[in-house]
């Protein structure tokens, strides 16, 4: 094998290779897309402000600290009876009593030991309400799909109808050069050829603009993928059904977020009528100081120190008990009533699809027979017409008529993956 021919044949491969490697499936167009919605962002946003939420609420079992300083002035402070201050100045003693200014710098600490299950609860509606959260943008991710799997179909219809066109432009020029001969020979008038031509220039100019439509798809494409999409080869799918016709969709799955974080507020109602429990310790360094009677004496500034245990049940919640876990219900309810009316309107979709499919499948069994006949009566026609029986007129007819069955059966075929895909959508199979 010459040297020539080795370059030839590797030549040959790396372009199939190429092609083969260029072709877009439409399940890695839903992929890019989703991968490169701005939207995706928030997971990431979602899940730190969730870990900070926690951290948040674990640090409410540390020590709680509060510095804080006062000076305050007094027009009345606590003095000695008369009767003892007399007794008092008879055995020399000075009191001057409590200084009506009173200054301190002090500490307090106060550390929980039970809390009546607060930071549980509050845990969990922490954690359930990120999980509605994460479930709310699933679905609108979710969302994505059925817009990009329409503007590929978008594009795989526009390609459809470039190839059926350029086809039709390509027997309609042939057919151009018969008239021209013909004319050439005194059998056919410029008229006819007139005609043809201007049926040429008219597929042409239907031609470009297709081919403006499907760069327009492409481009919407490109901008949900990220990708360059212009020059792209798609892959037609797979007309398969779903084997499983249930539904699985995101929304099914936010429903039951919301109900877990609902269920997750019950939990902050009965931890708010539990009773609290907690060490605590005060100190403060100032005047006056805990012993009164030497504050009395003098004015100097003391340390004081107290601490204990504090125990803490308030029955205000017990008030609102009933009312809180009514709403709770009346919640979960309203809750139960749209996923309800989701599956209703989704089974009415489904059915509606489903007969569609079934439609556009019964259509499509008779699309090949009608596009041979119509061959058949454009070839018998080109025959007629150099044979002198018919005119130019009835000849573009007989190729419009060819044309547009062959446009029809490429619909009915895409148009058919298409309800396939959409039911898929609707099923999230």
């Amino acid at each position: 094998m010459t040297a020539m021919k080795k370059s030839f044949i590797c030549g040959v491969f790396v372009c199939l290779s190429t092609v083969l490697h260029a072709q877009v499936t439409i399940g890695r167009c839903v992929a890019l897309a989703q991968e490169n919605y701005p939207l995706v962002k928030k997971y990431d946003l979602l899940r730190h402000t969730e870990g900070i939420e926690l951290s948040d609420i674990c640090k409410s079992w540390l020590p709680q600290i509060v510095v804080s300083g006062q000076v305050t002035f007094q027009n009345v402070v606590p003095s000695f009876p008369e009767a003892l201050s007399d007794v008092l100045d008879r055995m020399g003693t000075e009191m001057s009593g409590l200084g009506k200014l009173q200054y301190k710098v002090g500490l307090d600490l106060s550390q929980p030991i039970w809390d009546g299950g607060v930071a549980k609860a509050q845990r969990e509606a922490a954690r359930a309400s990120h999980a509605e959260r994460h479930a709310v943008l699933a679905t609108q991710l979710y969302a994505i799909r059925e817009r990009v799997e329409s503007i590929f179909f978008g594009v795989l219809l526009a390609d459809e109808q470039i190839r059926q066109t350029q086809a039709t432009l390509r027997l309609l020029q042939s057919n151009l050069e018969r008239m021209k001969s013909m004319k050439a020979n005194g059998t056919a008038m410029q008229s006819d050829v007139d005609m043809v031509e201007a049926q040429c220039l008219e597929m042409l100019q239907q031609l470009i603009r297709v081919q403006s439509v499907s760069r327009d798809y492409r481009r919407l494409l490109g901008l949900f993928t990220g990708m360059d999409m212009q020059n792209a080869l798609l892959e037609k799918p797979l007309a398969e059904m779903p084997g499983d016709m249930a539904v699985n969709r995101p929304e099914l799955e936010l429903f039951e977020a919301q109900t877990q974080a609902n269920e997750a507020r019950r939990s902050s109602i009965m931890s708010g009528l539990m009773p609290k429990v907690g060490l605590f310790a005060q100190a403060y360094y100032g005047y006056p100081g805990f012993d009164y009677f030497k504050s009395m004496m003098n004015r100097d500034m003391s340390f004081n120190m107290v601490a204990g245990v504090k125990v803490s049940w308030s029955i205000g919640a017990f008030y609102m008990k009933k009312n809180n876990e009514r709403k709770l219900q009346i919640a979960s309810e309203n809750i139960s009533a749209d996923r309800d009316v989701f599956l209703f309107n989704t089974r009415l979709q489904t059915q509606s699809q489903t007969g569609r499919i079934s439609e556009l499948e019964d259509i499509m069994k008779e699309d090949s027979r009608i596009v041979e006949l119509r061959a058949n009566v454009r070839r018998a026609a080109e025959a007629q017409l150099e044979n002198g029986v018919i005119d130019a007129t009835a000849l573009l007819s007989k190729i419009t008529d060819e044309n547009q069955a062959r446009l029809a059966s490429a619909y009915h075929e895409i148009q058919f993956i298409q309800s396939i895909y959409q039911l898929k959508y609707t099923l999230n199979r």
